[in-house]
């Protein structure tokens, strides 16, 4: 989409940068894992694109463009959420782009999910085309709200142990 190598971009140059959600880069019938790696240990997640190809292409293509790399989890919500890839590490940045809502997963510990702003700013709902988060329990009432995506396989210690303003060095995409 771009000739500009966005990880060498500041963050705040990341915000937006994409004019149009991303070409197909994934086969759904695969099966795709990423290895969220942070400066508090790794977190390796299974991606479900059958479930939720838009939302899996869009992380696994902005996770190839290292449009994550260096950004902060801005939010953290014992008992509840750890939240980042905002560009703008406030909630309100993403990519450019938001992806229409995919409701089929549900919100069990370790759920991964696409955030998306509050419906007085996004009527039709649709998810930020960046800022994930990750469940720390289950969050049953969640479910049909905002588009689970994947689910931590391994790393759950790390994912406990995030707090406001911790990095994302890179994410890392292998298909299985």
């Amino acid at each position: 989409m771009s000739n500009t190598n966005v990880a060498d971009l500041s963050p705040n140059k990341r915000a937006d940068f994409y004019s149009s959600r991303p070409k197909n880069v994934i086969d759904s019938s695969k099966r795709y894992q990423a290895m969220i790696e942070t400066g508090k240990g790794n977190i390796v997640v299974s991606l479900n694109a059958t479930a939720a190809p838009e939302h899996v292409n869009s992380f696994v293509f902005l996770s190839q463009e290292g449009f994550f790399n260096g950004l902060t989890f801005h939010r953290v919500e014992p008992g509840f959420v750890i939240q980042g890839g905002d560009p703008q590490g406030n909630g309100r940045g993403g990519p450019g782009y938001t992806i229409k809502g995919e409701f089929g997963l549900k919100h069990g510990e370790g759920a991964l999910a696409m955030a998306r702003l509050g419906d007085n700013m996004n009527p039709k709902r649709e998810s930020s085309g960046s800022q994930f988060y990750i469940t720390l329990a289950p969050t049953p009432f969640l479910d049909g709200q905002y588009s689970v995506f994947g689910k931590v396989e391994q790393g759950m210690e790390t994912v406990r142990a995030i707090r406001v303003g911790d990095t994302i060095n890179s994410i890392k995409i292998t298909e299985m």
